[in-house]
């Protein structure tokens, strides 16, 4: 029932939060006080949730590396989408006609900001952190990640193919850097960055979703292979390989730190009594 518990707990507030940005989506300093407000909220019930369900504090959620890990993932999170575009455009299918909306990146701040804390909550903080305790590491990563791509089939413009790249490049990449820490700041760090750049940096789609133009007055154009089309660079191929080589320096710096829970029952409850506390 923890599990059960925990989810609810974290989707409330994200579900109030959507709500409310969506109310103030049109003005940018309500929306990144809400958005800001919504992930500070989330944190706080999710320390609230764990403590009283399962007795101990959330000290994969504590204060200590909170800005480090956070600021650190997002830098990654930035390069890493960098990384995607600039592919896309030496091939000609992203242009930059100049400036866009500056003021846009305000309120899209505070967006991304309660989206990136509330999905790794529940995603990484919860399903996952709960069911590697009985399914080990390997099973875990690869069922949340399905899930998590499978989730964004519900966003607009969102296409079989987008969803099985997010569950690629963002579900394993994310599950990973979590794995590799047993910190939620890296992967919520990665995610802000990533989604951030995405929208308020170089004006693309965030997952299908339409976004208010941000920085750079830039547009995409081309093979959806190679631009994502209209679900947005995330259904790019470059994304799914930036985003496996991620995952891959992720789970071996897990490995060599003795992070991955095995799945036979005596190893699986060894190696979890070892993880960091």
């Amino acid at each position: 029932m923890r599990l059960v518990w925990q989810l609810l707990a974290i989707a409330v507030v994200a579900f109030g939060g959507n709500m409310a940005m969506v109310a103030f989506e049109e003005n940018q300093w309500p929306a990144l006080v809400i958005g800001l407000a919504t992930a500070v909220l989330s944190v706080v019930v999710y320390r609230w949730i764990v403590r009283l369900t399962e007795r101990r504090a959330a000290v994969e959620l504590g204060r200590k590396g909170a800005v480090t890990g956070t600021g650190w993932g997002t830098l990654l999170g930035i390069g890493l989408f960098g990384l995607v575009i600039v592919n896309i455009a030496f091939l000609g299918h992203y242009e930059v006609d100049g400036i866009g909306e500056p003021e846009a990146m305000i309120g899209l701040f505070g967006f991304m900001a309660a989206a990136s804390v509330t999905e790794e909550l529940l995603f990484r903080g919860v399903l996952y952190r709960v069911l590697e305790q009985w399914w080990g590491t390997v099973i875990t990563l690869a069922f949340t990640g399905f899930v998590f791509g499978m989730v964004h089939l519900a966003n607009p413009n969102a296409t079989l193919w987008g969803a099985v790249a997010i569950a690629i490049e963002a579900g394993l990449m994310l599950g990973s850097a979590y794995i590799a820490t047993r910190s939620l700041w890296v992967p919520i760090g990665i995610h802000f960055g990533w989604n951030f750049a995405a929208s308020a940096i170089f004006s693309t789609e965030v997952s299908g979703n339409g976004t208010p133009q941000g920085l750079l007055d830039a547009a995409t154009s081309g093979p959806t292979l190679i631009t994502g089309g209209d679900f947005g660079p995330e259904g790019s191929l470059y994304a799914v390989v930036f985003g496996v080589l991620a995952t891959i320096v992720f789970l071996w710096l897990a490995k060599r730190r003795g992070y991955l829970v095995p799945l036979r029952r005596a190893a699986r409850a060894e190696a979890v009594a070892r993880l960091p506390r």
